[in-house]
């Protein structure tokens, strides 16, 4: 009887335990496949973000690309000679060697757009030069301010500008510093000409 309730006791414990065992090994089977399972996860995610920071570098590196080209690109819209050249940095400094780069942009705007028009000269230097019954269009040419200047850093560059293209004058074809123009001049200029505006010093016709 004894070992009948003995050998009962043995099989419950070895049933006990083996259940215990079991429960131990599936918890840690399962331990054991998360990390995997989120480290598989994580891996394919990496690789996405990868991806996708790989194809974005390579969207702005192209974009920037072609900025650049379109930089390289850009054309200068007047070919000029050595003396028609050295005409206009020496018209846009003694015009507006006190205004800022904007200024002396105009200055060449001006003297540029005449030489696209019929009723001037078709040369930078002649359009400087010219004179109408006896007059000079630019003073400076005759006041000696024209053979004295120093060219600028920022009048070369103002004049670089007005040579690739850049117009910011609305086609003026004239301009007066009021406060220093002789009075029979102003009242030609408010009489024949249509004011466009004023920059700086400057007062701009056409």
């Amino acid at each position: 009887m004894y070992r009948k309730y003995i050998s009962g006791l043995l099989l419950a414990g070895m049933t006990l335990v083996s259940s215990w065992i079991c429960a131990r090994e599936l918890k840690i089977n399962r331990i054991a496949a998360t990390p995997a399972f989120r480290m598989e996860y994580l891996n394919e995610t990496m690789e996405e973000d990868r991806q996708s920071f790989v194809e974005m570098v390579a969207g702005v590196s192209s974009g920037q690309r072609v900025v650049d080209y379109e930089v390289l690109e850009r054309t200068i819209q007047y070919q000029l000679s050595d003396k028609d050249y050295e005409a206009l940095l020496r018209i846009v400094e003694a015009e507006a060697g006190g205004e800022d780069q904007n200024g002396k942009l105009l200055v060449a705007n001006v003297v540029l757009n005449r030489v696209n028009n019929s009723q001037f000269p078709d040369t930078v230097w002649d359009v400087v030069m010219q004179k109408e019954q006896g007059v000079a269009q630019f003073s400076p040419t005759v006041d000696g301010r024209y053979q004295r200047v120093s060219i600028s850093e920022d009048t070369i560059e103002a004049v670089e500008r007005a040579l690739y293209g850049e117009d910011i004058s609305q086609g003026a074809l004239y301009f007066c510093a009021r406060d220093k123009a002789d009075t029979d001049k102003l009242q030609w200029f408010d009489r024949k000409l249509t004011k466009l505006f004023a920059y700086g010093n400057h007062e701009f016709f056409l």
